[in-house]
């Protein structure tokens, strides 16, 4: 394994607002990581998806079977990163149904052995808990190796009222930590055109295929 070959950070961020609390958690997380893999003499590149702009790709995409342009550079783009940072806001004490349609349109074995950070925003502290009742069981069932911190920000945790006994800061830094040495010692991704759809939707697969077993659903 090679630290000098550059690693590729995908980032989702599932905020509705713009700006929104949920993309900046997600950029901290990321210059967190980036910072933690400099130390080890990795070069890291991220990417950043705001699925709020893809909203209108998504949903035509799981009526019509068919993938804009748009939707299919970002699923390759998170299909073929080495570690994934996904961070969604907390809706009915859950992940929102924008991030959860996005990870419908990914072939369930796309995301196997990935990295993943996950993060997670609500207005009250209460929710916390959906990281790990809700988010992490979704990640498990695409067999994504989830790292074991997931960072949680409520309204409370930006601003001059931030919780001092856990601030979000040493939460950021955790979770970015595991997931930088998740990647080190893993073997960069390679030789793999991220824009085949056999790819991220698997061998003799469409989006058409993909949705078709949806159909009567």
């Amino acid at each position: 394994m090679s630290s000098q070959t550059t690693r590729r950070i995908a980032v989702v961020s599932a905020g509705l607002s713009n700006p929104s609390s949920t993309r900046m958690l997600a950029d901290r997380l990321a210059a967190a990581t980036l910072a933690r893999l400099a130390e080890d003499g990795i070069v890291a590149i991220v990417d950043t998806i705001e699925l709020r702009d893809l909203a209108h790709d998504i949903t035509n995409n799981l009526l019509t079977g068919f993938a804009p342009p748009a939707l299919e550079t970002a699923v390759g783009t998170v299909v073929s990163a080495d570690a994934l940072i996904a961070v969604t806001p907390i809706f009915s004490t859950s992940y929102s149904g924008l991030f959860k349609s996005f990870i419908d349109v990914l072939d369930p074995d796309a995301l196997t052995g990935m990295p993943v950070l996950i993060g997670a925003n609500a207005g009250t502290p209460r929710h916390s808990l959906a990281i790990d009742y809700a988010i992490r069981p979704l990640f498990a069932y695409l067999h994504a190796d989830a790292v074991s911190t997931g960072v949680f920000a409520a309204s409370s945790d930006w601003g001059a009222a931030a919780d001092d006994v856990a601030p979000l800061s040493a939460r950021i830094e955790k979770g970015a930590r595991e997931l930088a040495e998740t990647i080190v010692h893993r073997e960069p991704s390679v030789g793999t055109d991220p824009f085949d759809p056999a790819h991220y939707l698997g061998e003799d697969r469409s989006f058409g295929h993909l949705l078709g077993g949806l159909a009567d659903q």
